[in-house]
C-alpha cells in the first residue's frame, strides 16, 4: 500500500481524537460492571437488542468461528443509523480498539466506540486480510437469485429484516454492515476477497454505547467463510455455521462521571437554498 497520509486526520485537539485513557478505563477489570442480559443469536438467524447510553455490549464467539453482520440505529430515531462509508473515512476500513462507529447525516456523531478486541493483534496477514470489515456489505437474497436463480430466505439481509420488524423498522431501514470477525481485503486487481474467520470460541469485540441504541446482528449463513457458498459453484456451508452471543453490561456510575453523550455538529446553514450575494468568479480572480 502507498504511504499516503489519510484525508481525515485525528491529531491532538482534533474533534476526531479519542480519549484512549477514558475508554481503556471501561474495560473488564478496570471499571465495575454488572451483566444485565445475554442475547443468543441462533445459527443462520438474526436478533435485535437495545443498549442504553453508557452501557457496554460484547459480541462474543460462543461455540466456533462465525461471522456476524451488524447494524445499529438511534433507539429513538432510526433515521440516525450507522454510516459504514463515513466510518471507513474517519476511522479505517477494518476497525478495532478505539475506533468509533459514526452515524448518518445530519446527525454525524459517534454512536459506539470499540473498547476491546481480542483479535486486535491479528493485524494484516500475508494476503492483506484484516478483521472486522467495513469494506463489504451483507449477503442478500437478491444477489443470490441473480447468481443462482434460487431463493434462500436466511441471508444476512433477510435475517436483519426479520430481527427489526418487531421494533417498528422495515427492510428499508436495514443498511450497510460491520462484518464482525470477518477477514477481508482487496486483491491486486482492487477486488474484494474474503478469508476464513480467524476468531475462536471466547473471542469478542466490545463496544461502549455513546447514545441509546437499537442493534441487530445476523449469524451469516456462510458460517466462518471457509467454504465458497456464492454463485453457481458454491456449496452449502452449514457445517461451518455457529451461533453468536451478545452480553450487555451496566457500568458503575463512577466510571462515567466525566462522560457526556456526543452531540451532533451545530451546522446552522441552509445548504445553499438561498443563493448567496457572492460572485465566486470575481473572488477567484483575486486569489
Amino acid at each position: 500500500m502507498a504511504n499516503v497520509e489519510a484525508a481525515y486526520r485525528s491529531g491532538e485537539g482534533s474533534k476526531l481524537a479519542v480519549d484512549k485513557v477514558f475508554y481503556d478505563s471501561l474495560k473488564e477489570g478496570q471499571a465495575k460492571r454488572t451483566l444485565v442480559e445475554t442475547i443468543k443469536v441462533p445459527m443462520r438467524f438474526g436478533q435485535a437488542w437495545k443498549v442504553p447510553a453508557g452501557h457496554v455490549f460484547r459480541i462474543r464467539v460462543s461455540d466456533g468461528p462465525q461471522v456476524g453482520d451488524f447494524n445499529m440505529w438511534n433507539l429513538h430515531d432510526p433515521r440516525e443509523r450507522m454510516w459504514a462509508s463515513r466510518t471507513r473515512q474517519l476511522q479505517r476500513a477494518h476497525v478495532s480498539t478505539h475506533d468509533r462507529l459514526w452515524s448518518t447525516l445530519p446527525f454525524l456523531r459517534p454512536m459506539a466506540t470499540i473498547i476491546e478486541d481480542t483479535l486486535e493483534d491479528y493485524g494484516k496477514d500475508e494476503d492483506g486480510g484484516r478483521v472486522h470489515d467495513l469494506l463489504g456489505t451483507r449477503c442478500d437474497p437478491y444477489i443470490n437469485y441473480l447468481l443462482t436463480g434460487e431463493d434462500f430466505d436466511f441471508h444476512c439481509h433477510s435475517n436483519l429484516v426479520r430481527a427489526v420488524l418487531p421494533h417498528g423498522l422495515t427492510e428499508f431501514d436495514v443498511h450497510d454492515v460491520l462484518n464482525v470477525f470477518q477477514c477481508t481485503g482487496l486483491n491486486e486487481d482492487d477486488q474484494y476477497f474474503m478469508k476464513p474467520c480467524p476468531a475462536q470460541k471466547g473471542d469478542y469485540l466490545e463496544f461502549f454505547a455513546e447514545i441509546d441504541l437499537l442493534c441487530a446482528m445476523s449469524c451469516c449463513p456462510g458460517g466462518d467463510l471457509s467454504v465458497d457458498f456464492l454463485g453457481r459453484d458454491g456449496i452449502d456451508p452449514l457445517s461451518t455455521c455457529y451461533p453468536l452471543e451478545v452480553d450487555i453490561y451496566r457500568l458503575d456510575p463512577v466510571a462515567l462521571e466525566n462522560w457526556q453523550s456526543p452531540k451532533s455538529p451545530a451546522y446552522k446553514g441552509v445548504h445553499g437554498m438561498r443563493a448567496p450575494n457572492i460572485d465566486w468568479s470575481v473572488i477567484k480572480q483575486d486569489i
